[in-house]
């Protein structure tokens, strides 16, 4: 499976900078930030792509306030969207851009007319967020693109993640990458799971990997020792910035040192052969 030019049967993890809202609302933030994830060695970056109407109304009934210990409780959904969103005026500039310098991007969609302007961006992948995963109707209309479908399962159950599997296999499409993932930002370490990996692998027949919302970088690590061949994490030019993902996202050299880490746990991986001496 291809995810643009990278070879996910390659031997090497794909690593995906995930900007979310960490351009705060600039347009050259998001430049630059994706010059810096291509710096410290991503091998793509990932947007979202809704808005606040797309995604929510705006009201502030007990519904549609956010609660659970979140670092955002006590905001309205819409509140919060509304802040986090990337224009879609941009899509365009950010792909050419990302593409300009020589790294993949692509997005989460949140709705059919997002996929719609995905593909005008000829994107080279799928992100279906963990939120999204029971949204048939919209991984089905994705899937039916025939790109990649990358699926969180923050959320899921069981019958959950098969169910979104089944959407994309009737529709021809088997380029399905399951993503570990614990829907709490950030999350705690006891909570990532991260034996689900392989074990995903196994029931679905899928490619595996994590979404990590966990502080640092040994969870990645970990995961890339279990077999995860996907790994993305929230990435920030400047966590002094704020912002709504700000405190659970590496900057820069962070990043770079868990580039490092997962490539030299490739090279410490080898190839489960043995070898007369």
């Amino acid at each position: 499976m291809k995810i643009g030019k990278f070879d996910l049967d390659s031997g090497h993890v794909f690593i995906i900078a995930e900007l979310s809202a960490n351009h705060n609302g600039s347009l050259q933030t998001a430049l630059d930030s994706i010059d810096a994830a291509k710096e410290a060695g991503a091998d793509s970056v990932k947007i979202q792509t809704y808005t606040a109407d797309t995604l929510t109304l705006n009201c502030d009934r007990e519904d549609f306030v956010i609660k659970g210990g979140t670092l955002w409780d006590d905001r309205t959904l819409y509140s919060l969207y509304q802040e986090a969103y990337t224009p879609w005026e941009w899509h365009a500039e950010l792909f050419e851009h990302a593409r300009k310098i020589g790294i993949e991007i692509f997005s989460s969609p949140f709705d059919k007319t997002a996929v719609d302007l995905l593909e005008q961006l000829d994107t080279p992948a799928y992100k279906i967020a963990s939120y999204e995963i029971t949204d048939h109707a919209l991984i089905k209309y994705a899937a039916s693109k025939g790109r990649p479908m990358i699926i969180s399962t923050g959320i899921a159950g069981y019958s959950d993640i098969e169910d979104a599997v089944s959407v994309c296999r009737t529709v021809g499409n088997n380029d399905i990458v399951l993503l570990q993932c614990t829907s709490a930002y950030p999350a705690p370490l006891e909570d990532a799971n991260l034996r689900t990996i392989p074990d995903m692998a196994e029931r679905f027949g899928v490619c595996t990997g994590f979404s990590d919302h966990t502080m640092g970088i040994t969870a990645p690590i970990a995961a890339v020792a279990l077999g995860a061949k996907v790994i993305e994490k929230h990435f920030i030019l400047d966590r002094s910035a704020g912002g709504p993902d700000a405190d659970f996202s590496l900057n820069r050299q962070e990043f770079a040192d868990m580039v490092k880490a997962v490539r030299d746990t490739e090279k410490l991986l080898g190839c489960g052969l043995f070898h007369d001496r």
